[in-house]
């Protein structure tokens, strides 16, 4: 399933999907400091945890909107299994194009798996703007080899270029986020609650019982449902006549 997951924009199970599902539930960053500036959120009821890392600019914000242009690592733990997915995220706007992004290479022109994720049509009242979403897939490994810090270049069909530089403190970040919830999850599995004791019957209640006679409640009779012990006025004299 973290295959399929890492082919998708987000936790969408189908291959290549590119659905975004909303966040369930925010978790605190880790406390390392290694590890600040990660974001974590449960997914798909608890059974992932998605976490986003510190975002960079890769060129100046969008017609100066923030949350544009930007680039981060992405990463997704599956609690079962204790499988991971890595992606390297960029977002892009720009006037033109659409451009048609199709390949990724690292610096050492390592070619990397390209993940489509989206592309929506800003305006094109006076010339068309795309707002583009796209990644590479980072196989573990090969993060962890290059948590230096390093670069992927995207290309388009159609001649546009893009290169990101993941900086040693994305890496690093993204590194120790995860290592810290497998810790947590692996010391919890290790040590798991104890199951609280079966109740026994307490001593003082029985000895109360026995210095107590039993007390037998006769049968309600037919013509009354009071309870047993309930005092009944005597009924009222007939009025005498005149």
């Amino acid at each position: 399933m973290i295959k399929n997951i890492a082919a998708g924009a987000a936790l969408a199970l189908a291959l290549g999907g590119c659905t975004l599902l909303q966040p369930e539930e925010k978790l605190p960053s880790p406390a390392q400091p290694e590890a600040q500036g990660v974001e974590l959120t449960k997914e798909q009821g608890g059974r992932f945890i998605a976490f986003v890392g510190p975002k960079a600019q890769h060129t100046e914000a969008f017609l100066g909107v923030g949350d544009t242009n930007y680039f981060c690592l992405r990463s997704w733990l599956d609690n079962k299994t204790g499988e991971t997915a890595h992606q390297l995220y960029v977002a892009d706007s720009y006037y033109g194009g659409p451009y048609r992004w199709d390949k990724a290479h690292d610096q050492d022109n390592k070619p990397l798996r390209y993940i489509p994720i989206s592309r929506n049509e800003i305006t094109c009242e006076k010339g068309c703007a795309y707002f583009d979403e796209f990644a590479a897939a980072l196989p573990e490994d090969y993060l962890r080899a290059h948590a230096a810090g390093f670069s992927v270049t995207f290309s388009a069909s159609n001649g546009k270029t893009l290169s990101v530089a993941v900086s040693a403190n994305q890496a690093v970040a993204e590194l120790a986020a995860i290592d810290t919830v497998r810790a947590t999850i692996a010391k919890a599995a290790a040590n798991p609650p104890t199951p609280p004791a079966a109740a026994t019957p307490s001593s003082a209640p029985a000895a109360a019982s026995a210095a107590t006679p039993a007390i037998t409640i006769p049968p309600a009779t037919a013509t009354s449902a009071l309870a047993p012990g309930t005092v009944v006025p005597a009924p009222a004299p007939p009025p005498s006549g005149r």
